[in-house]
């Protein structure tokens, strides 16, 4: 049976198409206000979403097609904690206490003698060449999968020397819900760091939701070798890519091939990728963790040894880079946080 609907003139008809609008626009506005909870209602969360609206409304002088909106983030300090340590740096000093009993020699040798002294900072007194060494002893010498194995059990064990949590539970949940948001609207979101990538890619997926081919960090170089009739890729101690600074727009144009229109960082090794990514033809948004929250986090910017964040926070302003202030613009800053 069919049922026949008439409208006697056209006035409930255009009743129904204003009710009809005037619902789904009451939809965006509540869908708008459930975005971001953990966000306070301030003008950087405002600035977020009105963004994210633009480029995804057909019609809208900032609309931009799905192919093109490509998200990029910096890991350290943007998407995670890097106080008191890097949270790989850790991972290198329990490395070298692991293999220690191997190497009677670095008792004597820097930066491994001040490690097992239990003074980790002391690494610095080998300078950049024992910092690099550090990296190499740590992450060569095994396969791919057999270092992926690593650095998994470790995160299954190790906590921060602060909170005593497991590192996987010092990302930070407003970016976390972030990377959520935009990928609902259509973006395709990828994590950029100086951090290797292979220690990052461990972890990403399940703590972002960043599978491991949209992972782009330092690299040490490879090579194809048969171990006992079987295809392995063996790591070697020597650097192949460094992901920081000005190697991060390079790295971008690399493995992604497009320009992103949303790159959110932390410090002035972002500052490159923060530039590149709001140059392009598309509209650009670029956005900056600012640490200010030294009761729930921490307090840091242009004197820190880690995150040092001086000449992108200058420019801010100057370039309308959105700088997120910890303190005021989250209502939360880890699952743990009451």
């Amino acid at each position: 049976m069919r049922l026949h609907i008439r409208f006697p003139d056209g006035r409930l008809a255009r009743a129904l198409i204003v009710g009809l609008l005037f619902s789904c626009g009451a939809i965006e506005r509540a869908f708008a206000q459930d975005a971001l909870p953990s966000w306070n209602d301030t003008a950087s969360r405002a600035r977020i979403i009105d963004f994210v609206h633009a480029t995804t409304t057909e019609g809208d002088q900032g609309y931009v097609a799905p192919e093109d909106r490509i998200a990029v983030f910096d890991n350290d300090g943007t998407l995670w904690s890097e106080m008191p340590i890097y949270i790989q740096f850790a991972f290198m000093l329990d490395r070298v206490k692991t293999l220690a009993p191997e190497h009677s020699e670095w008792k004597e040798k820097e930066p491994f003698k001040s490690i097992l002294s239990g003074d980790p900072m002391g690494v610095g007194k080998g300078g950049e060449k024992g910092v690099v060494e550090l990296a190499m002893t740590t992450h060569s010498g095994m396969t791919t999968d057999e270092f992926a194995k690593i650095v998994a059990d470790w995160f299954a064990s190790a906590r921060h020397p602060t909170t005593g949590r497991a590192y996987s539970e010092m990302t930070f949940v407003p970016m976390r819900e972030l990377l959520d948001y935009l990928r609902a609207n259509g973006f395709k979101t990828y994590i950029v760091s100086g951090g290797g990538v292979e220690f990052m890619r461990a972890i990403s997926e399940k703590a972002y939701g960043i599978p491991p081919e949209q992972v782009i960090g330092s690299t040490i170089a490879t090579e194809y070798a048969i171990v006992d009739d079987i295809p392995v890729l063996k790591r070697l101690p020597k650097i192949d890519f460094v992901d920081d600074g000005k190697g991060k727009p390079v790295g971008i144009n690399k493995f992604i091939g497009r320009r992103p229109i949303f790159v959110a960082g932390n410090s002035d090794g972002d500052y490159e990728m923060l530039r590149w990514g709001t140059a392009g033809k598309a509209p650009g948004f670029a956005m900056i963790v600012h640490h200010t929250d030294a009761q729930r986090e921490a307090d840091y910017d242009r004197n820190s040894e880690i995150g040092k964040l001086d000449k992108a926070l200058d420019e801010a302003e100057r370039r309308n880079w959105l700088v997120v202030d910890m303190k005021k613009d989250w209502k939360k800053v880890f699952g743990f946080d009451k």
